[in-house]
This record gives C-alpha cells, sequence and structure tokens, in this order.
C-alpha cells in the first residue's frame, strides 16, 4: 500500500489515500469483469436513447423527451465512473484539469437523475390530475426549458467548486493527482455545500415523488377519472420512487468503501470491484431499461433496434 502524497496546504478533513495495488490476475480478472459489462450497458443505453431519437413522437411528447435525458445521464455517469474507478484501480496520475473534467460529468449525471425522476412524477400528475391542461402546460418547448433548469442545477455543485479553485488556485489544475471527488476540494465549505446540496435536492425530490403518488391514488378514487390510466401513472409514480432509491444506492457506496477499508484493508481491496459493480454500475444501468421495457410504446421499437431489425415497427403513442 501506498499513501498518495497530499501537499500541506491541502485540508486535514478529507480522506484521501490511494491504494497501489499489483497488476496480478485477481486484478485483471476484476477489470476484465467489471469494463466490458458498463461498456455492454452503455451500448444498451444507447440504443435506447437512439430509439427515442429516432422517431419525432418521441421527440415530442414530454415524458418520453425527460426519458431520454434520463438515459443520456445515466450512459455518460456509467461511463465516467467506469472511467475514474480504471484510474482508481491502474493506481494513475492524471492532470487536474482531466480530473476535474471527469469528475464534472460524474457529479452532474448523479444528480440529475433524481431531479428528472421529480419532473416526470409532477408530469405525470398534471396528465391526471389536470388532463384539460396537460397539453397546454407539458409543451415541448417548456419541457426543453425545464430540462435546462434541471441540468443547471445538477451542475451547479461541481462548478461552484471548479469556479472558485479556477479564481483562487488556478494553476493548481496543471498538477499530477489521484482522481477523486475529494481531491477537488481546497476548503471545508467546499464539503459542507456538497452534501447540503445533496441533501436538500434529495429531500426535495422525496417529497415531491411521495406527494404526486398519493395525489394520484386520490384522483383514481374519483368518479370522472380514468381508471385505467390513473392506475399506469400510480405505477409509474411509484417506479419512479423504485428508481429514486437505485439512484441512492450510490451514496452506500462511500460509506461501505471507508468503513471497510478501516476494518480489513485486504478483504475492502478484493471488495472494492464489487462494490463498485453493485452499487454504481447496475442501478443505473436496471433504472433506465425497466422503465423502458415495461413501456408498451417504447419497447418494440427499442428491441427492433436492439436485435439490429429496425422493420417498420410504427410506435402508437398513449399520452395519457
Amino acid at each position: 500500500m501506498d499513501e498518495a502524497n497530499a501537499s500541506a496546504e491541502e485540508p486535514s478533513f478529507i480522506y484521501q489515500q490511494a491504494y497501489h495495488m499489483q497488476l496480478d490476475g485477481l486484478l485483471i480478472t476484476q477489470l476484465v469483469v467489471v469494463l466490458p459489462t458498463s461498456l455492454f450497458f452503455f451500448y444498451v443505453n444507447s440504443v435506447m436513447f437512439f430509439t427515442l431519437r429516432s422517431k419525432p413522437v418521441f421527440r415530442e411528447t414530454s415524458r418520453y423527451i425527460l426519458f431520454a435525458n434520463i438515459v443520456l445521464s445515466d450512459s455518460v455517469l456509467l461511463l465516467s465512473s467506469t472511467v475514474v474507478y480504471s484510474f482508481s484501480q491502474l493506481y494513475l496520475y492524471v492532470f487536474k484539469a482531466v480530473c476535474a473534467l471527469v469528475i464534472l460529468f460524474c457529479i452532474t449525471t448523479y444528480t440529475f437523475t433524481p431531479l428528472n425522476l421529480a419532473v416526470m412524477s409532477l408530469e405525470r400528475y398534471v396528465a391526471i390530475c389536470y388532463p384539460l391542461h396537460h397539453a397546454e402546460i407539458t409543451t415541448q418547448k417548456r419541457t426543453n426549458i425545464t430540462i435546462g433548469v434541471v441540468w443547471l442545477l445538477a451542475s451547479l455543485n461541481i462548478v461552484i467548486d471548479l469556479f472558485y479553485t479556477t479564481v483562487t488556485k488556478p494553476h493548481s489544475f496543471n498538477a499530477l493527482t489521484f482522481c477523486t471527488r475529494e481531491r477537488l476540494f481546497i476548503a471545508k465549505w467546499q464539503l459542507d455545500l456538497f452534501y447540503g446540496l445533496n441533501s436538500l435536492y434529495l429531500v426535495t425530490v422525496t417529497v415531491v415523488i411521495i406527494y404526486t403518488y398519493v395525489a394520484i391514488m386520490v384522483a383514481a378514487r374519483s368518479i370522472s377519472t380514468d381508471k385505467d390510466s390513473a392506475k399506469k401513472a400510480r405505477q409509474t409514480v411509484l417506479l419512479h420512487l423504485i428508481q429514486l432509491g437505485l439512484c441512492l444506492t450510490s451514496f452506500l457506496y462511500g460509506v461501505f468503501e471507508s468503513m471497510l477499508s478501516t476494518i480489513d484493508l485486504t478483504l475492502f481491496l478484493h471488495l472494492r470491484v464489487l462494490l463498485f459493480f453493485v452499487l454504481i454500475v447496475l442501478p443505473r444501468c436496471l433504472s433506465p431499461l425497466i422503465y423502458g421495457l415495461r413501456d408498451d410504446t417504447f419497447r418494440p421499437l427499442f428491441l427492433s433496434y436492439f436485435r439490429c431489425k429496425s422493420g417498420n415497427v410504427k410506435p402508437a403513442v398513449i399520452l395519457h
């Protein structure tokens, strides 16, 4: 084990160690398992995104526009997280500017998906509780503006960090560093801001999804409500809550990593790949896949493209 060199000016509150693992058969096997799996699911997500951009009905319908952005976000997160993981496993030091760019993608896409799930739940809430105004409220233009705001909120945390570093220590980006999120912190308030904003986003998203689920349940009991549409919308919002839970499993990665590294370093080094695969890769791969495959409009076309048999599948969108 080699401890990463840290400059004296780096704050002591940061836990940042690099572990040098010998490139043996075990490490090679782990990389062979993780990297192809990540690339395969990245391919699956790419086909899903291509499907969602292939037909006007998907490009112009609010819920499919929102879904396409989740697929894009999770694909970028999967790819950038795999890059950071590879840096870690191979004990590579990279320029801080390169690390900052990769971490920018990681943090932004990690935060975007839960926020977008809240917007998707609100869209279903409007479709069921205000059906006469749904088309007027969820126009393509308004949906794109909302997505832009969500991307801005998702990137706010890391952009503030990078802006602060650029202003206070612009030359630090030329230095070599072991690439982790913590390496970009240079002041304690950045850590407080990081956890503060994430906690605020988490609470807000959870409240929104639960509220829309309850509201749709109440609407489903109304005589004037389309029972079948309300049931599907309720199931969709419930799925959003499950997706949120899958997204939050990545929080456990840091907890388990820190806990195992203090209890048994050897066990930690051997289980690191399993933790990354189970808590980072699988949730972000399965979440959009499950959501997409349950959609009767999207599924046939996606499977057709995935099998490289586009044929003449014509999606018929059910707006509500």
